[in-house]
């Protein structure tokens, strides 16, 4: 039953598909707009983990029809056919490769990466490599603000069948870590819970999954 249960998440995006916008990604949606009058034809969204960054670049892809490449064996020629997505890029990534992909990409129409980190952060063994990722352009995407928060814990409720009690979602936005995967991680608790016991979802209900995750975290300090 676990792994049916975690099929159906889509980050940021409801069950009827509509994007959930606020604050903390209108700089990235801005930048993703202007496409492809780019800077250099190139685009780097910086968040932390579980902010929404790949979402807002699975969409750009799907609406430009972007090839998504592998930051640790990029093809840099596919660039001139069309955009280019790589995601996750500081976490590993070809350097010979990606100079060459940063360099292409002005005779192309797109070269979109994701990273946690600037791009001025990243190792540069290449010779110049520094100086390519120094001026790449950036958009950041924030953690999820309460707007975001509420609005994909309501999704993600409303996805799973849920009717939850009014109160539940703003009481699980001030207390659950801001992002995207702590969203989708508490209605999969809470989801399992209510099945488990037969019980409805409630704020009462979710103390006891917070209060349980504390206690389990208690076990290991020191």
């Amino acid at each position: 039953m676990k792994q049916a249960l975690l099929d159906f998440w889509n980050p940021l995006f409801s069950a009827r598909g509509d994007f959930i916008a606020g604050a903390a990604n209108a700089e990235a949606r801005s930048r993703l707009a202007d496409w492809p009058d780019w800077q250099g034809n190139c685009l780097v969204l910086v968040g932390p983990e579980g902010c929404g960054k790949s979402r807002l670049a699975e969409d750009w892809a799907a609406r430009t029809g972007a090839r998504r490449l592998d930051p640790l064996r990029p093809d840099a020629a596919a660039v001139r056919a069309g955009p280019v997505l790589l995601e996750d890029v500081d976490q590993g990534f070809c350097a010979e490769g990606l100079f060459h992909l940063v360099n292409l990409a002005p005779l192309g129409r797109g070269v979109l990466m994701t990273a946690r980190s600037r791009p001025g952060a990243w190792p540069a063994q290449v010779p110049d490599l520094r100086s390519r990722l120094n001026a790449l352009p950036v958009a950041h995407v924030e953690a999820p603000d309460d707007e975001i928060l509420l609005g994909v814990l309501e999704d993600f409720l409303r996805a799973r069948g849920i009717r939850p009690s009014p109160d539940l979602a703003p009481y699980l936005v001030l207390r659950i870590d801001r992002s995207v995967t702590a969203a989708r991680d508490v209605v999969e608790r809470l989801h399992e819970a209510s099945a488990r016991g037969h019980r409805p979802v409630t704020r009462a209900l979710a103390r006891e999954i917070l209060e349980d995750e504390t206690e389990n975290l208690d076990l290991f300090d020191p």
